[in-house]
């Protein structure tokens, strides 16, 4: 009688033990899908040369030359001048001469 109370109370303990094992697991493996790479928003040029260009005294050929650049580097520095270490390509475009490009 005593083997088969002893049996019973480790049976239970054992189903006990399976049943928190399992719900551990699936607690860990629930983690939130990654989320599924999408393409770069596409970066308004005009409007990001509009106010590059905004405090230059010659704003048709800056607006041109960033258009240019911020089509080919998807991007365009913050602010009206500098800041170029945020667009390095942008930075790195020369013309024929040598000279930067990009305003």
């Amino acid at each position: 009688m005593a083997f088969q109370k002893a049996f019973a109370v480790l049976l239970i303990a054992s189903l006990v033990l399976v049943h928190f094992t399992h719900a551990l697991q699936q607690g860990n493996s629930s983690k939130p899908p990654a989320p599924s790479p999408q393409a770069p928003k596409p970066l308004d040029c005009t409007g990001a040369c509009k106010y590059r260009c905004s405090e230059t005294s010659r704003p048709n050929l800056c607006n041109r030359a960033c258009g240019s650049c911020c089509r080919t580097c998807h991007c365009v520095p913050p602010g009206t001048s500098g800041n170029y270490e945020a667009c390095p390509c942008y930075f790195n475009l020369t013309t024929h001469n040598n000279t930067r490009k990009c305003p």
